[in-house]
């Protein structure tokens, strides 16, 4: 008997450093993401010897980022791969790659991600959330039932806009925008009651999640660059000890540089996907495009103004573009 004792004593070390990451994102089961997160968790699994695994639950499961967030504070999820913006409560400026029509092409995004990459991961894990690395999300673009070439026809289109995004809402505001705020689990539904009439996303998130099929024309102008990153709330990271910790940073950075490679390449074909879908591609006239620059300058400098992203690194976006441009 005594001897069962020491074996299970022996034992409980071992199994009480046990980790199980619960990670919630609202990518559908299936897709390259989620695909991506499953493999890193079982070779995370394989070099810790059982110690560190990850636990997926994708498509929305867990609900919208709010909920998610709420859940992760209890300890009822640990992490969450996202949208950059819904880590801006925690890090503003950590939304300056999402500043709408700032970036011309990919060479001009590539340019400002290879210095503000770090900056942005830094300032998350000073704030509590330990990240691995940026995707490539594409450019979003306006899809919509009636062309949209000005901004006066998106502010008589009914438009989609995420819960939970503080930023886009007053942005929204200022462009004179009377947005329908929803779950991104409704957007579908509500393409086909005709509750909304237009969004703006990836083309790839569109075609992934169907909404392509509700809307006729995409306005060819890339609204604004996204990106999505994984984030485990430092807390629980932390408890790791230093050896697994290296692991799981080494092998998820590995996985989120090929998934950032791979993006960039997905977005690219997304966009001709959904012409040949039947999609029409509508192109703003070069004063309207001058309009759209106008008005997307004000509402950026209204985010400054309310502390949603701070002029220093406005002013750090602004300089790393105009010495790419130079050259």
């Amino acid at each position: 008997m005594l001897r069962f004792v020491v074996a299970v004593m022996a034992l409980f070390p071992v199994l009480a450093l046990a980790t199980t990451f619960k990670i919630s994102t609202l990518y559908p089961d299936g897709t390259s993401v989620v695909r991506a997160l499953k493999k890193a968790g079982a070779t995370i699994e394989e070099r810790t010897e059982g110690r560190v695994a990850l636990k997926i639950y994708p498509g929305g499961v867990m609900g919208d980022d709010r909920a998610v967030q709420r859940k992760i504070r209890i300890g009822q999820l640990h992490g969450q791969m996202a949208q950059g913006g819904a880590f801006a409560d925690a890090y503003p400026d950590g939304q300056i790659l999402n500043v709408p029509l700032t970036f011309n092409d990919y060479g001009e995004v590539d340019a400002v991600r290879e210095e503000l990459d770090p900056v942005i991961l830094k300032g998350l894990e000073d704030n509590g959330w330990i990240s691995f690395g940026l995707v490539d999300g594409g450019f979003a673009y306006i899809m919509s039932t009636q062309p949209v070439v000005s901004l006066a026809d998106l502010q008589a289109r009914k438009l989609w806009l995420p819960a939970s995004d503080s930023a886009s809402a007053k942005a929204a505001k200022t462009l004179g925008l009377s947005p329908i705020v929803l779950n991104i689990g409704s957007v579908l539904t509500s393409l086909q009651t005709g509750a909304i009439d237009s969004f703006a996303a990836p083309p790839v998130a569109a075609l992934t999640l169907q909404w392509y099929a509700r809307v006729k024309y995409i306005t060819d102008l890339p609204l604004l660059y996204t990106y999505g990153l994984l984030a485990i709330d430092k807390r629980y990271f932390d408890r790791l000890s230093e050896g697994d910790q290296k692991i799981m940073r080494e092998v998820l950075g590995n996985t989120f540089t090929q998934l950032d490679q791979e993006g960039r390449e997905q977005n690219r074909e997304a966009f001709k996907a959904v012409q040949q879908q039947g999609l029409e591609t509508v192109t703003p006239s070069d004063e309207q495009r001058t309009e759209w620059k106008s008005a997307a300058d004000k509402a950026t400098q209204s985010l400054v103004s309310d502390g949603e992203l701070s002029s220093g690194m406005l002013d750090r976006l602004h300089r790393l573009l105009d010495d790419y441009r130079a050259r």
